[in-house]
């Protein structure tokens, strides 16, 4: 009797560790899926970076657009082609080539 006891409790102790090591390996919040999570983690930190890095950009540009009418009139000359009062527009063409 006491070594069908003995024996049972190892049986009982390794399905115990099956279980356990398939939750580790296959299960929810398994091992791969940490790994996958990590992945993720560290492409948004990456697209935070990047947003960041351009939000600080359009910030100097706004605040270029406050300060100054030099950032409107830079804006304006290079988006739109105007130009000042009694100034003479020049387009330079490149030579062809024959």
């Amino acid at each position: 009797m006491a070594v069908w006891r003995d024996k049972w409790i190892t049986v009982v102790l390794l399905v115990l560790l099956g279980l356990l090591q398939y939750r580790l390996w296959l299960g929810k919040h398994s091992i791969p899926d940490y790994h996958a999570l990590t992945r993720q983690v560290e492409e948004q930190s990456q697209q935070n970076a990047n947003l960041a890095q351009r939000n600080a950009l359009l910030e100097a540009d706004i605040n270029d657009l406050k300060i100054g009418l030099e950032a409107i009139e830079e804006r304006a000359r290079n988006e739109l082609g105007l130009i000042k009062e009694g100034e003479t527009f020049y387009r330079i063409l490149p030579a062809e080539a024959n």
